[in-house]
């Protein structure tokens, strides 16, 4: 079995590491516990948090302990790296309401049963910590010279906000966290996105000073598209792992929207499917290619929502795109259905009109905006312009085009704008008894 430095290096998950040959020798000798920090900014997590996610998920397959530390008390005071404004502050409320939601999502990724890894929050120890004491304990070891250039500090202090004192603080706190982790719990390992390179360093430094102990760290490259992009970022903004933010829908179409390019490594990093498996993918092209993303959406979707939704998402999209087979020596690990698999729309956005409101017709502009595809009318009536806007498949001609009972397809109107956002209409009386129609009527 290879050992976990290897395989998170072939996956792409590895940028820089401390004491390498020391961190390898540490790895080799049985079990070891690890953390990671995650940020209460919002009730959900990201796409954007699934390198460290995964990286947990790896350490914990190769019989490691996690710990999934949530900054129930950092939170409080803002994480400047990478920031070049100051975050808005959060209160205690919001912070806990935050920590619920991501703890549901990370329970997807990693088992936390009998002590398999541990998830804490920091607020149980930071929260209790006196000023005083905490400056003449911790904050004497803490060079003001060294931290001023660290990458995080730095690029705060040439911003125009400036860099506020309650941030000057975050790097004592995370290194204070990781002397309480390494005190309750032996962990010696921190890893983290490429900007907590100087908090986890300075946290290493912490414990050899105070514990005469190594420690060791271990940082991931930021992950962008092949055209540059930031990972996980779309026209409508971040794509969630909470379903009531971004649908389970929604987020295998994220996936299968992959670039060509992006695809082996994203599979490599997002799903556990063997990398010998995945390198043969590298020079797919065409139909093959297509498959190979459907396998990703379809892998991802089951980590973040389960097989379920995975399977309904799935149907979903073969609903509006068609049946793919996909082929029995493609990808054989994963999961996902190799034969025409029952298409089941259900899961894809949808809403209800009544077939007397089709009779009169609907200006199709107004049933862009209504069903979520443009931000408003006005977009609507540029999206017809522009040549972008479809009715079952085929371009609407112009703004003034009516929606009518012509359009129906087996009691259904598939709306998309573009090739790659898609809703349907539902022409169905009886369901307007409990829902609304998409032209706002009830």
């Amino acid at each position: 079995m290879k050992n976990i430095i290897e395989v998170l290096k072939e996956r792409g998950f590895i940028e820089q590491t401390t004491h390498d040959r020391e961190l390898s020798n540490y790895l080799a000798n049985g079990s070891v516990t690890c953390y990671i920090g995650f940020d209460p900014t919002a009730s959900s997590l990201h796409v954007g948090s699934l390198v460290p996610i995964m990286s947990l998920a790896h350490m914990q397959r190769h019989g490691h302990r996690p710990i999934a530390l949530v900054g129930g008390g950092t939170g409080l005071v803002g994480d400047p790296s990478g920031k070049t404004e100051t975050r808005q502050l959060l209160t205690s409320a919001q912070v806990d309401d935050n920590v619920v939601g991501i703890k549901r999502q990370l329970s997807r990724f990693l088992d936390f049963s009998d002590g398999k890894s541990l998830l804490l929050n920091n607020a149980d120890w930071l929260s209790n910590l006196k000023y005083i004491p905490f400056l003449r304990d911790i904050g004497k070891y803490f060079s003001v010279n060294r931290m001023i250039k660290s990458e995080s500090y730095r690029m705060r202090l040439e911003a125009e906000d400036g860099l506020n004192f309650i941030e000057f603080n975050y790097m004592l706190l995370q290194a204070y966290d990781y002397l309480e982790l390494f005190d309750r719990t032996g962990c010696r390992l921190q890893m983290g996105g490429s900007d907590q390179w100087g908090n986890i360093v300075a946290g290493i430094d912490l414990i050899r000073r105070l514990r005469q102990q190594s420690a060791f760290g271990i940082t991931f490259p930021l992950i962008t598209t092949s055209t540059g992009a930031k990972m996980g970022k779309t026209a409508k903004g971040a794509v969630w792992l909470d379903p009531d933010r971004t649908t389970p829908y929604e987020y295998f179409q994220f996936w299968i929207n992959t670039d060509d390019a992006d695809v082996a490594r994203f599979l490599r990093l997002f799903t556990f499917l063997p990398v010998d498996e995945i390198t043969a993918t590298e020079h797919l092209r065409d139909a093959d290619i297509n498959s190979a993303k459907a396998v990703l959406a379809f892998e991802a979707t089951r980590l973040a929502h389960g097989a379920e939704e995975a399977m309904k998402a799935y149907q979903a999209s073969a609903g509006v795109f068609g049946a793919r087979v996909i082929p029995e020596h493609l990808l054989p690990s994963s999961s996902i259905p190799r034969k025409d698999c029952r298409q089941d729309d259900q899961s894809m956005p949808h809403s209800f009109v009544s077939r007397s409101e089709l009779v009169k017709g609907i200006p199709v502009f107004k049933l862009l905006f209504s069903s979520g595809l443009t931000a408003s009318g006005g977009a609507a009536r540029r999206l017809v312009e522009q040549g972008g806007a479809y009715i079952n498949g085929h371009r609407v001609p112009s703004v003034d085009y009516m929606v009518s009972d012509k359009d129906l397809h087996n009691d259904e109107i598939l709306l998309s704008s573009g090739k790659k956002k898609f809703h349907k209409i539902k022409c169905s009386d009886i369901a307007l008894s409990q829902s609304q129609d998409v032209t706002g009527k009830e």
